[in-house]
């Protein structure tokens, strides 16, 4: 897994309770994930990195002070499942390029992660 990808799966495994309220990370990793659950978040998250306006915002090395592949990858998740944090918010991400990542991650569509029968994390 990519810089991008290792962030968006350790975002959605913080943000993401399992059926005791805690944090799936308390219980589970990466390791976990369900290879079909793997494909579609390597997927998503290669469309999202080769989008022209992500492009752009690393070459304008628009996110101030941080590592932007992984910033981009934790704050994809969270913008594209709406929890109220991502790209628009910290004040890492320069205009106009907060504004364009978090209209292409909701254009992605929410995700749920969840535990299933035999331990494996779907989505």
């Amino acid at each position: 897994m990519d810089t991008f990808t290792q962030a968006y799966v350790e975002a959605a495994l913080w943000s993401t309770t399992g059926d005791n309220d805690r944090p799936l990370d308390a219980d589970i990793s990466a390791d976990d994930l369900a290879p079909e659950a793997l494909a579609k978040i390597e997927s998503d998250c290669a469309a999202f990195q080769e989008h022209p306006a992500f492009q752009a915002a690393l070459e304008a090395e628009a996110c101030t002070g941080c590592s932007a592949e992984a910033y981009a990858g934790h704050d994809f998740w969270l913008t594209r499942c709406r929890h109220g944090a991502g790209f628009w918010d910290t004040g890492r991400w320069n205009e106009p390029h907060a504004s364009k990542l978090t209209d292409i991650a909701h254009g992605f569509g929410e995700a749920d992660l969840y535990v299933g029968d035999d331990g494996r994390l779907y989505l």
